[in-house]
């Protein structure tokens, strides 16, 4: 479609907007409205990478912070965001959209293993690729996960699909009156410390122009609109 402004993407989902109104776990209802909208990316003619983060199962972090092992609870981590991409693969599957889950772990009875050529060639395929297990490493956030990927696969935007409608000076949850910023720097968010992505994350998409938008994911047929150039969301970029 020609109104279309990016021919790629790829989407960076946390664990948690797959909660719903849940504590835990995955809320088919959510899984199943996200998988739609992806779809419809698709269909439309958009090329969809997707990272999905493992906060509503695990995260390594929390766990090193009550005491397990740093890697251990890293890698626990990583397995949450495999079952998170099987889930996002099936939901989508079943609405007749190919998907194809791709771990940076090995884990071959489970999902193939991510090869940047073969990613590749199942975008131009027009299948959704699906990336687990962050970079495969510990220490590393699936933002990083996200903004590596992200840059390996030549996408023409990063969106950072968060439950806030972009970077606000402070959490807009707790302080409802922060100031919103529609566009900012690269730098700027590393100076003030906006927990936009993690300094990692941001410095990667810094160092190689990655183009940022950061948008609220559970506003209905905002990710469709935003493809057909509305102004959705905080975009980081080069300048303010």
């Amino acid at each position: 479609m020609p109104d279309l402004i990016c021919k790629r993407i790829l989407l960076k989902l946390s664990g948690e907007a797959l909660m719903g109104q849940g504590d835990y776990g995955i809320d088919p209802a959510v899984i199943a409205r996200t998988a739609g909208e992806i779809g419809d990316l698709v269909r439309a003619g958009v090329q969809v990478g997707l990272v999905i983060g493992g906060g509503n199962i695990f995260r390594g972090a929390g766990l090193a912070r009550s005491g397990i092992d740093r890697v251990s609870g890293d890698h626990m981590g990583m397995l949450a965001t495999v079952m998170n991409s099987l889930a996002m693969q099936d939901a989508l599957n079943r609405i007749g959209i190919a998907a194809r889950a791709m771990s940076a772990l090995r884990m071959d009875q489970v999902c193939e293993s991510y090869v940047q050529r073969n990613a590749l060639e199942y975008l131009e395929q027009g299948r959704v690729v699906i990336l687990a297990a962050g970079t495969g490493n510990p220490y590393f956030t699936t933002d990083s996960a996200a903004s590596l990927r992200a840059i390996e696969l030549g996408v023409h935007l990063l969106i950072k699909a968060t439950k806030v409608d972009g970077v606000y000076a402070a959490d807009p949850v707790t302080h409802p009156d922060a100031e919103f910023y529609p566009q900012l720097s690269y730098d700027r968010v590393l100076a003030e410390d906006l927990k936009v992505m993690d300094l990692t994350a941001i410095a990667l998409c810094r160092d190689y122009d990655m183009p940022l938008r950061v948008m609220n994911i559970n506003h209905s047929g905002a990710l469709m609109r935003l493809m057909k150039g509305e102004n959705i969301g905080s975009l980081v970029g080069k300048g303010d």
